[in-house]
Parts: C-alpha cells; structure tokens; sequence
C-alpha cells in the first residue's frame, strides 16, 4: 500500500476510485483482501482525518459520477467522520476519561505478558498475530479488520479497550481521537450500552476469503460496563470575529486550506501547527509523525504562489505567541487539549459549515443522524442530487 503525503496523490486516489471502484462499494467493501489488494475500499481516511481533502469535496466528486441512491453507502461511510467527531464535540468528557483511565491502566498492565504478546502480535489467535504485523507495517487496517481486531482484544484476550484504542491511535495513519475512540467503545458495548460487537470464526473466514486457520474465539461474552453518563453541552460553534490581516493557525485535522470556508480570506500569516510526542499523552509512531511532518510540508509547498507568508511551527510556540490568533478549529483531542491545559485565552476558532450544520444532528445514535444526511448533502452540493 502506498500512501504518498500529498494532495495530489489524494485526488489523484479518489478519481481512480469513483471512476473504477465506486460502483462495486456496497457489495464488496466488507471484504478483507489484504493490504495488497484495497481495490474494494478507497483508503482515503489518511487524507481525510487530516483535511488534505474533505467529505463535501468526496461526496461532490461522487455524485459527478453517481447518483445518491447509487452512492448512498459510500456517502454514509464518509459522513460516519463528522458523525463520531460531532457526538465528541459534545460530549468532550467522554475523550478526558478515556485519556485518564489509560493513563491509570497503562501502569498496571506495564508488565502485563497477555497484553505484551498482544502488541507483539504473539498470540494463539493467527488473524490477530497478522493484523498487529500488518498495523505496524502498513499504518493501516481495512475497517473490518478493525472490528474484529478490537473485538478479539478485548473479549477474547481480555484486555482492556483503552489500551486497545491506544495501540491503534500510535500506529494508524487515520488516528483520530473520534472516530478512534468512540469505535472502540461501540466495540466495548459501552458506546451503545449493552450491545457490544462480537469477532465470529465465520465471519472473518468469509471476509478473508478463509485465509486464517486457528480462529478460537469467545464468541458470546458479555458487553464491557461503564456507568457513566455524559451530557451533552449546549455549544452552537459560532465563529470568531473575521477581517483582513490577521494570523491563522491550521492543526493537523485542517491542512487543506484551499478547501476551507476561509480560502478567499486574507491573512497575514498562515502557521502549521505540528504536534510531536513531547506534547502528547498518546505517543505516535515515528512513521506517523512523519506522514503528519511530510503531509504539512506540502502543504506549504502548495502555497508558495500565494500572498499569504506560511510555515510550520511546533506547538509549543503558540506559548511564546501573545497576539490574538485564530485557528481553523483542532476538534477535541490532543491538540485542542495543549491549548486548554496552556490556558491560551488568544486563540479563537473558526469551525467548518458542514461540521456546524451536521453536529447539530450527533445529539444521539448513527441511526438518526443517517436521517439528516440527504439534507447535509444537498445543502453541501449544489447539483440537484434526488
């Protein structure tokens, strides 16, 4: 698999498979064929989890090529993004618990052999044992094999998810507090009290193409339980203030600018924000920050026939920068977490209209959010979809 840090190797990616693959999405896109076979899937998350290109750009692409009902699983998986990071917003606590309950159980599994021979890929579960191989090579895993991944982790190897969303968030190119996170929940049972997915032998027999032998699975043990109940914050997302001349910040969640709502706005100095392991709770793998590192210098390169002055900086520099700022918006995680725990009262936020009109939905399950989204795209694609 390749995964060139670029945004031309991104679009270049999403029009091979509009034109080749898209029409097969539905049918096909459960099966796990290997890291050398993807043609089923569009493996576009790493760009979109960093905005090198957006769900409303995919989604417009599509419906070029398709019609909505032709289209309509593709756009659900799309907007499942949006969805996750939308119930987060709020919701935030859920994302602070779960960095200071692994915080607690990290010292107590340090030891740990189960959980030692599972990030070493040393287990009695063969499939297992090759998706950890697979994580660390590859930096990705087809969705499916996420599932079963972190289904077998926690019911089978008894291990906590925490630990398990952890392992996923240091390795995965696609590493979202979001959609990471609250997956691994959805697996627990926890995220949908009481129903928990549970990995089946055949089930990934079928997905494979029987490819693994040895599949000895728990396959009916009981959800994970957390008692805790989070409400939800009452936030309408409001811009700040906008004029001319001022300076902008861009996190890793936002590096596409000429796709923002803010492209035609001038600013005096455009920063791209890196984030390295000095400053996260959740260290990352060299090859990840690294796709982060190459993914922002293209960015840069990309601007270099605009106005805009533009370079990175490390996100231990917004400490020093006493100006007012604004900030294309992090999303809750590690980076919106550095400005809270600095107590960096000069930056204000600036939030995407897609994420303001469709979080408002995220107040409950996937099921009714799914009801909102022909009204999402039509309000986000301007060609008469129905």
């Amino acid at each position: 698999m390749n995964f060139n840090p670029s945004r031309a190797f991104a679009l270049e990616k999403l029009n091979n498979f509009i034109d080749k693959n898209l029409i097969e999405y539905s049918k096909l896109r459960n099966f796990d064929y290997g890291p050398d076979n993807r043609s089923n899937i569009s493996c576009l998350s790493p760009y979109v989890s960093h905005g090198i290109i957006s769900e409303s750009e995919i989604i417009n692409k599509t419906l070029k090529k398709h019609s909505f009902v032709k289209n309509e699983k593709f756009i659900q998986e799309v907007l499942w993004r949006i969805y996750w990071k939308g119930w987060l917003e709020l919701r935030p606590n859920v994302w602070l618990d779960f960095l200071n309950d692994l915080e607690k159980i990290k010292e107590n599994f340090k030891n740990n052999k189960n959980y030692i021979n599972a990030i070493e890929g040393n287990t009695d579960v063969e499939c297992f044992n090759y998706w950890v191989n697979e994580l660390k090579e590859q930096n990705y895993l087809h969705n499916h094999a996420r599932m079963w991944f972190a289904s077998i982790w926690i019911f089978t190897l008894g291990l906590p998810w925490q630990l398990g969303a952890e392992f996923f968030m240091k390795y995965l190119f696609d590493g979202d507090s979001a959609s990471n996170t609250l997956g691994w929940r959805w697996v627990a049972g926890i995220q949908t009290k009481g129903k928990n997915y549970v990995a089946l032998e055949w089930n990934i027999k079928k997905f494979t193409n029987n490819k693994f032998d040895n599949i000895k699975l728990k396959e009916n043990p009981v959800p994970v339980l957390d008692h805790r109940n989070y409400s939800i914050l009452n936030n309408d997302f409001i811009n700040a203030n906008l004029s001319n001349g001022q300076d902008l910040l861009i996190f890793e969640n936002n590096l596409s600018f000429e796709q923002t709502d803010f492209k035609d706005q001038f600013f005096k100095n455009i920063y791209f924000v890196f984030n390295g392991n000095e400053t996260r709770q959740i260290k990352l793998d060299e090859k990840v920050l690294n796709f982060k590192r190459s993914l922002i210098n293209n960015q840069i390169e990309n601007f270099k026939n605009k106005s805009s002055n533009c370079k990175m900086i490390n996100v231990q520099d917004l400490k020093d920068m006493k100006e007012n700022l604004l900030a294309l918006y992090p999303c809750v995680g590690e980076n919106l977490d550095f400005i809270n725990s600095n107590n960096l009262k000069n930056i204000s936020f600036l939030y995407r209209k897609i994420d303001q009109f469709s979080w408002k939905y995220s107040n409950k399950g996937f099921f009714n959010f799914k009801n909102y989204i022909p009204n999402i795209v039509q309000k986000f694609n301007s060609k008469n979809i129905f």
